[in-house]
């Protein structure tokens, strides 16, 4: 049988980012990791409500495995406070790719899943199923338009360039030390 909904993304929500990135590499060899600071969609819903928590992502790859890492700011209720009170950390959901996110989204519904948070950002919608009783976390729904899939065909590239030495945070003004192109896009970073 093949997965419904494959997994694509592990994601952690952790007290600090860039400590995260740094010991996963160390850990595993994971990145380089992309970092979104104080991330802002441009629709969003938590619960029925519009509050929007301050957070920071960073995203990169272990294998085909994409490595989310998220960071909330402050104490605004969210899907991370959720599980985590301020001080705490560790899993937070699995991501999959879905090319039909209304029929995904009813999917999850009818399976009695609550949807705690629902956004648009980036061209691409992502909603967060809270799956706690059947794997510990949340389970994110993501759209999967072109400018995204390539996207993280460019962090995959990142991470299979990456060689001893490399660091392990990327950014659009920091190619690998030799000049080597990392193979990441530079449609995610904002100008």
């Amino acid at each position: 049988m093949s997965a419904i909904f494959p997994i694509f993304q592990h994601a952690y929500f952790v007290n600090d980012i860039e400590e995260s990135i740094h010991k996963w590499h160390r850990l595993y060899g994971a990145g380089p990791f992309v970092i979104a600071a104080h991330h802002k969609t441009l629709k969003f819903q938590y619960r029925g409500t519009k509050q929007e928590a301050n957070v920071s992502y960073a995203f990169g790859y272990l294998g085909n495995n994409q490595i989310q890492f998220i960071q909330q700011h402050d104490e605004t209720p969210s899907i991370y406070r959720d599980m985590y009170k301020k001080g705490e950390e560790g899993f937070h959901h699995v991501g999959c790719l879905v090319n039909d996110f209304a029929a995904a989204r009813k999917r999850m519904e009818s399976l009695g899943f609550v949807n705690a948070c629902e956004l648009w950002a980036d061209d691409v919608n992502a909603a967060y199923f809270d799956t706690r009783s059947v794997n510990g976390g949340f389970t994110e729904i993501h759209g999967d338009p072109m400018h995204i899939l390539a996207t993280f065909a460019g962090w995959k590239r990142a991470h299979a360039n990456m060689k001893p030495g490399d660091s392990p945070v990327m950014s659009r003004t920091a190619p690998f030390p030799d000049g080597r192109d990392p193979g990441y896009l530079d449609g995610f970073f904002k100008k």
